[in-house]
């Protein structure tokens, strides 16, 4: 067995209860459904322009929505990463892998975040992709190029992997992209021969269904977890913020490869989230990323677990 890398944090476990706070650092939080245990953990933060998120918004606009976050002229944004995890039974499913250690130094920390849960890598039976932008996948090799999580079955959405092995790509992509195209491709070749391919609607495994949840990546998903009549949506970066991706869901992001599409997505799974009062876990929503949908006159907000 191979033991993990531990940080300074030196936690336990978690106790399992609907946003259980771990120490803030790691702002691991879990949620029951059933028999269903699901974490978030952290892998860390990104730090990204503001004009890379939002300088395809409306301008003058802008700083008003921003203000009523507190986030009105800030240079940089730093938001989360909170990656999900499912323990149910003998399966422990990881949603997405991190930054790895090759991306940025604010990222990455994956293994430390799931070392404070009792998960080590050869725990993990499954691993599933919601995209494969930096912050999602880097993470799935390790220092030595080989599989971090070497006994899981990994699963992606075939409209993803095709889009990002397709040797086109680095060209097509843009500048500013093209080495998301080369650090996809490489990894995913890496992992091929464990990879299984899914579509939109497919049950990928009990209680897991995946939606298409395009615009984000040309085959983005996101997954409804379900036990009985609980459910619970993995939007990964189809609601990519705490903010004016919810006080303006009809605006386009620069995050977003094909805004149009990335809009409709927003605004038809915002709905759904409200009108069900499902839960979500949003990869880059605040603090753990956990919580609700709410309307509030004709655009929403973000409701964290428990506030």
């Amino acid at each position: 067995m191979r033991q993990t890398r531990r940080s300074f944090l030196q936690t336990g476990t978690a106790a399992i209860g609907a946003a259980t706070l771990l120490p803030a650092r790691w702002a691991a939080a879990s949620v029951t459904m059933g028999d269903m245990e699901i974490f978030s953990v952290s892998d860390g933060n990104l730090t990204l322009p503001t004009s890379f998120l939002l300088g395809t918004m409306p301008q003058d606009e802008l700083p008003g929505v921003l203000a009523e976050f507190g986030l009105d002229g800030l240079d940089q944004m730093t938001p989360p990463c909170n990656v999900t995890v499912m323990r149910q039974g003998d399966r422990v499913v990881l949603f997405d892998t991190g930054a790895g250690h090759a991306f940025q130094d604010s990222a990455g920390q994956l293994l430390d975040a799931l070392d404070t849960v009792g998960i080590a890598p050869d725990d993990v039976t499954h691993v599933v992709f919601t995209h494969a932008h930096p912050d999602h996948l880097w993470g799935v090799l390790d220092d030595f190029d080989d599989a971090m999580f070497y006994n899981a079955q990994h699963m992606i959405g075939q409209a993803e992997w095709d889009y990002w092995t397709n040797p086109n790509t680095v060209d097509e992509i843009g500048a500013d992209r093209a080495s998301f195209a080369v650090g996809a491709q490489r990894r995913l070749e890496a992992i091929e021969e464990n990879l299984v391919f899914f579509d939109d609607g497919a049950e990928i495994l009990p209680g897991v269904a995946a939606r298409a949840s395009y615009g984000h990546t040309p085959g983005h998903m996101a997954f409804e977890l379900r036990n009985g009549s609980e459910g619970l949506m993995v939007v990964g970066d189809s609601i990519g913020n705490g903010h004016v991706a919810f006080a303006r869901p009809q605006w386009a992001s620069g995050s977003d490869q094909d805004a149009e599409t990335a809009v409709r997505t927003r605004q038809s799974l915002l709905d759904q989230l409200a009108t069900d009062q499902m839960r979500l876990i949003g990869y880059h929503l605040p603090g753990n990323g956990i919580g609700r949908v709410e309307r509030k006159g004709d655009s929403y907000r973000f409701v964290p677990e428990g506030a």
